[in-house]
């Protein structure tokens, strides 16, 4: 965990010391890293037996879960219109 915010620390530090410079170049990057890093997903999940096998549970469960987190934030967003923008009677 250390080498994580040590890293982040010195990624802000040199952040802040180029800002003024054009960094086109680190955005392509970091694309290039996020499709690297969701590939090794990909092989690391198809190559655990237990995932493979158990996908549908899985994916039911994901839904699940999925449709609960939308229906909450739905609920809550209702919620804080009302609240918020509605005027009272």
């Amino acid at each position: 965990m250390g080498i994580v915010i040590g890293l982040m620390v010195t990624g802000i530090i040199l952040g802040y010391l180029f800002r003024e410079r054009n960094l086109k170049i680190v955005y392509k990057l970091i694309n290039y890293a996020i499709f690297l890093l969701l590939f090794l997903l990909g092989i690391t999940v198809g190559a655990n037996g237990d995932i493979m096998n158990n996908l549908a549970t899985i994916g039911y469960d994901a839904l699940l879960i999925t449709l609960a987190a939308v229906a909450g934030s739905v609920l809550c967003a209702w919620g804080i219109y009302r609240f918020f923008f509605v005027p009272s009677k």
